[in-house]
């Protein structure tokens, strides 16, 4: 049985790097990420789990002759803070595994 301590050595490792890799993960879906869109005119902010926790317009974004405006400024600040946490992530997980790919992890 040559190697066995070695694989039982690595699959414990692989554990301690999974649960470790969990914890954090908990941790970033708890964060909150905010952005803006629009010169501070519609503000997003959503949470590590990619959710819309809450939207912010202000009234002078609000143009009922162009609504297709503030659509875009509302897309393009929820786009953003969900990049952010999906950035965030990634980074945070990327470095716990050495940049090894881990398709499905997240």
């Amino acid at each position: 049985m040559m190697g066995g301590g070695n694989m039982q050595q690595l699959a414990r490792q692989a554990q301690k790097l999974q649960q470790q890799m969990a914890k954090k993960q908990e941790e970033i879906e708890a964060r909150e990420f905010e952005a803006t869109a629009g010169g501070g005119m519609a503000t997003a902010k959503v949470n590590g789990k990619k959710e819309l926790i809450s939207l912010t317009i202000k009234p002078e974004a609000v143009d009922p002759d162009d609504v297709e405006m503030l659509q875009d400024l509302v897309v393009a600040a929820v786009n953003e803070a969900l990049r952010a946490a999906g950035d965030a992530m990634e980074q945070e997980l990327g470095r716990m595994t050495g940049g090894l790919s881990m398709p499905g992890l997240f």
